[in-house]
């Protein structure tokens, strides 16, 4: 039993953040997210011990917007996850792009759900809901980052309801936002060193512009 005047442990803190989710939550709330920030906000909340962003990409374009943030995200304390879009045609001879990451993320949750005390997600995606109870039966507690004060709201009930605790993102824009108007200077921009660690060299993703850069 612990000794009331022993120190309890630092929360040990995972985050998972699907990129285009995110971006399109916070685009609907009118800001940008600062990843500077954001990695900043939860190394204060605990011990950091890994924050993943996930985004899906088109391999044969020559250059993407997002570029420059994967390769910033790459050197200044995230992992970079990402892999090729797969298009088809739809039953309306429509062309399609599909870009899931889903099976990664909640693969890296699972491998990782004995190692941390809390789980952050960064998706209003209702296919995580599953996800989210797993963990928990592990004695993970979940955080579920999204919005309600959209209109309509970005995050399925079914994933709020399952979440120990849901923040809505507008919540937290104070504390890693920026405006849509604000530009990073280019002291910031020129932070990424080297070729980039795990990015295919053509890549294009989902719309997620290169203004994003912390």
């Amino acid at each position: 039993m612990r000794a009331a005047n022993m120190p309890s442990s630092p929360n040990k803190i995972a985050l998972f953040i699907d990129g285009a989710n995110l971006h399109a939550t916070s685009r609907s709330l009118g800001f940008d997210i600062d990843y500077k920030r954001l990695l900043k906000e939860f190394q204060r909340r605990g011990i950091l011990l890994r924050a993943f962003y996930y985004s899906a990409v088109i391999e044969d374009q020559e250059f993407c917007s997002i570029r420059p943030l994967l390769d910033w995200l790459d050197y200044n304390g995230y992992t970079v996850v990402t892999k090729p879009t797969k298009e088809f045609v739809d039953s309306f001879g429509r062309r399609k792009v599909k870009g899931n990451m889903d099976v990664e993320l909640a693969v890296h949750a699972m491998e990782l759900a004995g190692d941390v005390d809390e789980m952050v997600l960064f998706s209003g995606d209702g296919d995580f809901r599953s996800l989210v109870e797993a963990v928990q039966r592990r004695g993970v507690r979940v955080t579920v980052v999204a919005a309600m004060a959209t209109q309509p709201p970005m995050v399925a009930d079914e994933l709020r309801r399952q979440a120990d605790v849901f923040t809505d993102l507008v919540e937290l824009r104070a504390e890693i936002g920026r405006d849509l108007s604000a530009r990073p200077p280019p002291r910031e921009r020129g932070d990424v060193r080297g070729p980039p660690l795990r990015r295919a060299t053509t890549a294009a993703p989902r719309p997620e512009p290169d203004e994003l850069i912390p």
